[in-house]
């Protein structure tokens, strides 16, 4: 005999697939504006920032009285590369079949909870080593260690490659990990916040943010628009390449956003940082060319759809020409991203609400 309800169902409110529409939290880190395509982080256009400084300051900007640290974001960041050196041996011991991600994931969970105390930005900051430790221990190379006294950006792409990178090359990575710093109630930042609703420290929000990352659905996986450039250029015919994947019914990648229904305008930032980078200009112009002929292909075969440039575009054709290979490009998403969800797990948890939403039982 089946159980009566303890409540009316049909008292619920209506369901929004994916939360759709659905306002769950106040923010003072983001504001997305999909319709206008805009983004602002704390007050300041994301445009602003990426031009005005670097990674370490835009982190300074977004998290300044929210987090408990003394120190500045670029201290407490590098502390962090520190912090994740003197754990960098756990990466030694893993399989070196896992992926980059992995690896990054493993050297954070192995991290002692208590070793950053309230400043997650060091949580935060000790990705970076983790990248490149990972990807130079798959490599058959040794790690390098960081160096306190540099930036986020210049420390990574030494710590990758060996040697004291092009400021070019600081510059367009500064510009790329300002983008995606943060941007809204995201899967992961959402995840990052429920997780955090329920007083859990910050390393298992991190997990569970970059659990949420590793999913193809989410996005920070630019890679394949390397792979589309790419057969697009051997087909030898652009337009006619796009139309045949079109009719086939596959994806463009670098196409359309769940939020924006104009162009991202993160995408002309990662864009413009290109003039000063890049020195195969083919590339870009057929990066260029590729835009062009998608955006009017997809205007012609989903005229009901709002289908412009994202951020993976762009972010694609930029770490390519500073030199990341692209089995690096979600973890070093990670690594943009994670001061963004330690600002928001630190919000969600001065409001001591615990994140607890309903569901509507349908079954027997």
């Amino acid at each position: 005999m089946p159980l009566a309800p303890t409540f009316d169902t049909s008292k619920l409110p209506p369901i929004s697939d994916g939360l759709e529409g659905i306002v769950v939290a106040e923010t003072v880190l983001s504001d997305v504006q999909g319709a206008a395509g805009r983004l602002t982080l704390r007050g300041k256009s994301v445009e602003e920032l990426a031009e005005t400084g670097s990674f370490d300051s835009a982190v300074e900007h977004l998290t300044r009285d929210l987090l408990p640290a003394s120190a500045p974001a670029q201290v407490s960041l590098a502390e962090g590369r520190s912090l994740a050196w003197e754990q960098i041996g756990v990466l030694r011991a893993a399989d070196s079949d896992l992926s980059a991600f992995e690896m990054m994931t493993i050297g954070l969970a192995a991290l002692p909870s208590s070793a950053a105390g309230e400043n997650s930005l060091m949580l935060a900051g000790a990705l970076s080593v983790f990248l490149a430790g990972g990807y130079r221990l798959k490599a058959g190379l040794e790690p390098i260690a960081p160096d306190a006294t540099a930036e986020t950006a210049a420390d990574l792409l030494r710590m990758l490659t060996g040697s004291v990178p092009p400021a070019a090359h600081v510059a367009g990575l500064n510009r790329y990990l300002t983008t995606v710093l943060d941007h809204g109630l995201n899967a992961s930042t959402f995840a990052a916040r429920v997780i955090a609703s329920t007083n859990a420290g910050a390393k298992a929000g991190l997990l569970g943010a970059m659990g949420a990352l590793s999913g193809p659905l989410h996005g920070g996986a630019p890679g394949p628009v390397l792979d589309m450039l790419d057969a697009a250029q051997n087909s030898g015919n652009v337009r006619a390449w796009i139309g045949g994947e079109l009719r086939a019914g596959r994806r463009l990648m670098g196409f359309g956003h769940r939020v924006y229904r104009t162009r991202d305008p993160r995408a002309d930032v990662l864009k413009t940082g290109l003039a000063a980078l890049s020195k195969d200009s083919g590339r870009v112009a057929l990066a260029e060319e590729i835009e062009r002929e998608a955006l009017s292909a997809l205007a012609l075969h989903k005229p009901e759809r709002k289908l412009d440039t994202n951020v993976e575009f762009y972010t694609a054709v930029l770490l390519e020409a500073i030199g990341i290979d692209r089995s690096l490009f979600t973890p070093l998403f990670a690594v943009g991203r994670a001061p963004g969800w330690c600002a928001h797990m630190a919000e969600q948890q001065a409001k001591g609400r615990l994140i607890r939403p309903q569901s509507r039982y349908v079954g027997p």
